[in-house]
Protein backbone atom coordinates (compact mmCIF):
# COMPACT_ATOMS: atom_id res chain seq x y z
CA UNK A 1 0.00 0.00 0.00
CA UNK A 2 1.27 3.28 -1.00
CA UNK A 3 1.41 5.87 1.76
CA UNK A 4 0.46 9.31 0.92
CA UNK A 5 3.59 11.42 0.20
CA UNK A 6 4.81 8.38 -1.73
CA UNK A 7 5.55 9.80 -5.92
CA UNK A 8 2.95 9.04 -7.88
CA UNK A 9 3.95 6.98 -11.09
CA UNK A 10 3.55 7.08 -14.44
CA UNK A 11 5.54 5.99 -17.68
CA UNK A 12 9.02 7.71 -18.63
CA UNK A 13 8.51 11.08 -20.81
CA UNK A 14 10.62 10.42 -24.02
CA UNK A 15 12.27 13.65 -25.93
CA UNK A 16 10.00 16.35 -26.38
CA UNK A 17 6.59 14.92 -24.67
CA UNK A 18 5.48 16.75 -21.67
CA UNK A 19 4.79 15.32 -18.25
CA UNK A 20 1.33 16.09 -17.60
CA UNK A 21 1.95 14.27 -13.84
CA UNK A 22 4.54 14.00 -11.79
CA UNK A 23 7.27 11.62 -12.88
CA UNK A 24 9.81 9.96 -10.89
CA UNK A 25 12.85 9.33 -12.81
CA UNK A 26 13.79 6.22 -13.85
CA UNK A 27 16.23 3.60 -11.94
CA UNK A 28 19.80 4.73 -12.65
CA UNK A 29 22.77 2.68 -11.35
CA UNK A 30 25.84 5.53 -11.40
CA UNK A 31 29.37 4.74 -11.62
CA UNK A 32 30.49 7.36 -9.46
CA UNK A 33 28.63 8.93 -6.51
CA UNK A 34 26.41 11.64 -7.72
CA UNK A 35 27.63 14.79 -7.03
CA UNK A 36 24.95 17.02 -4.40
CA UNK A 37 25.67 20.84 -4.34
CA UNK A 38 23.54 23.55 -2.85
CA UNK A 39 23.17 27.08 -4.46
CA UNK A 40 21.41 29.94 -3.20
CA UNK A 41 17.89 30.81 -4.78
CA UNK A 42 19.72 33.27 -6.78
CA UNK A 43 20.88 34.43 -10.75
CA UNK A 44 24.40 33.77 -9.55
CA UNK A 45 23.55 30.45 -8.03
CA UNK A 46 21.59 29.31 -11.40
CA UNK A 47 25.54 30.75 -13.12
CA UNK A 48 27.00 28.95 -10.88
CA UNK A 49 25.40 25.59 -10.67
CA UNK A 50 25.56 25.63 -14.48
CA UNK A 51 29.64 26.33 -14.21
CA UNK A 52 30.30 23.43 -11.69
CA UNK A 53 28.05 21.05 -13.38
CA UNK A 54 30.61 21.52 -16.82
CA UNK A 55 33.23 21.09 -14.27
CA UNK A 56 31.92 17.82 -12.59
CA UNK A 57 31.36 16.48 -16.12
CA UNK A 58 34.91 17.09 -16.87
CA UNK A 59 36.06 15.32 -14.18
CA UNK A 60 33.99 12.43 -15.28
CA UNK A 61 35.68 12.11 -18.14
CA UNK A 62 33.31 14.34 -20.25
CA UNK A 63 34.99 17.02 -22.18
CA UNK A 64 33.13 20.38 -22.26
CA UNK A 65 33.79 20.64 -26.07
CA UNK A 66 31.61 17.70 -26.17
CA UNK A 67 27.64 17.90 -27.30
CA UNK A 68 26.81 15.91 -24.00
CA UNK A 69 28.60 18.41 -22.03
CA UNK A 70 27.08 21.37 -23.93
CA UNK A 71 23.44 20.04 -23.66
CA UNK A 72 23.92 18.71 -20.21
CA UNK A 73 24.83 22.03 -18.83
CA UNK A 74 22.24 23.83 -21.00
CA UNK A 75 19.68 21.61 -19.22
CA UNK A 76 21.08 22.43 -15.82
CA UNK A 77 20.99 26.19 -16.87
CA UNK A 78 17.55 26.29 -17.43
CA UNK A 79 16.42 24.10 -14.59
CA UNK A 80 18.21 26.03 -11.77
CA UNK A 81 16.89 29.20 -13.55
CA UNK A 82 13.05 28.34 -13.59
CA UNK A 83 14.08 26.99 -9.61
CA UNK A 84 15.45 30.16 -9.12
CA UNK A 85 12.59 32.17 -10.64
CA UNK A 86 9.59 30.03 -9.51
CA UNK A 87 10.62 27.51 -7.25
CA UNK A 88 12.29 29.96 -4.68
CA UNK A 89 11.30 30.18 -0.90
CA UNK A 90 13.29 33.04 0.69
CA UNK A 91 16.08 31.69 2.77
CA UNK A 92 16.25 28.45 1.11
CA UNK A 93 18.53 27.42 -0.94
CA UNK A 94 18.20 24.81 -4.24
CA UNK A 95 20.32 21.75 -4.78
CA UNK A 96 21.80 20.66 -8.19
CA UNK A 97 22.36 16.60 -8.34
CA UNK A 98 24.50 15.11 -11.21
CA UNK A 99 25.08 11.55 -11.67
CA UNK A 100 26.71 9.47 -14.20
CA UNK A 101 25.78 5.94 -15.54
CA UNK A 102 27.43 4.36 -18.32
CA UNK A 103 24.81 5.91 -20.90
CA UNK A 104 23.23 8.37 -19.46
CA UNK A 105 23.60 11.60 -17.39
CA UNK A 106 21.17 12.52 -14.87
CA UNK A 107 20.11 16.11 -13.47
CA UNK A 108 18.08 16.65 -10.79
CA UNK A 109 17.13 20.02 -9.45
CA UNK A 110 15.39 20.28 -6.07
CA UNK A 111 13.47 23.70 -5.16
CA UNK A 112 11.71 24.37 -2.09
CA UNK A 113 8.02 24.90 -3.42
CA UNK A 114 6.28 21.45 -4.24
CA UNK A 115 3.07 23.38 -4.57
CA UNK A 116 4.26 25.20 -8.16
CA UNK A 117 4.43 22.53 -11.32
CA UNK A 118 6.27 23.05 -14.32
CA UNK A 119 4.62 24.36 -17.19
CA UNK A 120 3.93 21.09 -19.27
CA UNK A 121 5.33 22.16 -23.40
CA UNK A 122 2.51 21.48 -25.55
CA UNK A 123 -0.66 21.19 -22.47
CA UNK A 124 0.18 25.01 -21.60
CA UNK A 125 -0.22 27.90 -24.48
CA UNK A 126 2.68 29.06 -25.32
CA UNK A 127 4.42 32.86 -24.29
CA UNK A 128 3.52 36.01 -26.30
CA UNK A 129 5.94 35.97 -29.25
CA UNK A 130 7.62 38.84 -28.06
CA UNK A 131 7.85 37.12 -24.40
CA UNK A 132 11.75 37.15 -23.01
CA UNK A 133 10.50 34.25 -20.84
CA UNK A 134 8.44 31.42 -21.18
CA UNK A 135 10.74 29.11 -22.81
CA UNK A 136 13.02 26.95 -20.51
CA UNK A 137 11.13 23.66 -20.31
CA UNK A 138 10.44 23.79 -24.35
CA UNK A 139 14.31 23.51 -24.23
CA UNK A 140 14.50 21.19 -21.84
CA UNK A 141 12.02 18.76 -23.68
CA UNK A 142 13.99 19.52 -26.80
CA UNK A 143 17.48 19.04 -25.49
CA UNK A 144 16.83 15.89 -22.58
CA UNK A 145 16.26 12.27 -23.53
CA UNK A 146 13.79 12.31 -20.63
CA UNK A 147 12.59 14.55 -17.99
CA UNK A 148 9.86 14.78 -15.11
CA UNK A 149 8.91 16.25 -11.84
CA UNK A 150 8.11 14.55 -9.06
CA UNK A 151 7.12 15.95 -5.00
CA UNK A 152 8.75 13.82 -2.36
CA UNK A 153 7.73 15.36 0.18
CA UNK A 154 6.12 18.11 1.87
CA UNK A 155 9.39 20.81 1.33
CA UNK A 156 10.59 20.54 -2.00
CA UNK A 157 9.89 19.42 -5.69
CA UNK A 158 12.27 17.70 -7.73
CA UNK A 159 12.69 18.01 -11.48
CA UNK A 160 14.90 15.73 -13.37
CA UNK A 161 16.12 15.50 -16.76
CA UNK A 162 18.01 12.93 -18.51
CA UNK A 163 20.97 13.13 -21.60
CA UNK A 164 21.83 9.70 -23.14
CA UNK A 165 25.80 10.08 -23.97
CA UNK A 166 28.40 7.29 -25.54
CA UNK A 167 31.18 6.91 -23.25
CA UNK A 168 34.49 5.52 -23.72
CA UNK A 169 35.32 2.30 -21.96
CA UNK A 170 38.21 3.89 -20.10
CA UNK A 171 36.71 5.43 -17.36
CA UNK A 172 38.52 8.34 -15.77
CA UNK A 173 38.52 8.31 -11.87
CA UNK A 174 36.43 9.01 -9.33
CA UNK A 175 36.96 12.63 -8.59
CA UNK A 176 33.66 14.66 -7.61
CA UNK A 177 33.11 18.39 -6.88
CA UNK A 178 30.05 16.84 -4.45
CA UNK A 179 32.28 14.63 -2.65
Amino acid sequence: MKSENSPRTAPVVAAGAAPAAPLPPPPLEPLYPPSRLRFSASHRGARLARLLAGQQLDDWGIARATSTAAVVSAVVAELAANAVTHGRTVGRDFEVRLALARTTVRVEVIDTRPDRFPRAPGLTPPPPPDSTGGRGLLLVAAYADRWGWVVRDAYTKTVWAEVDHALDVGLPGPGSLGD
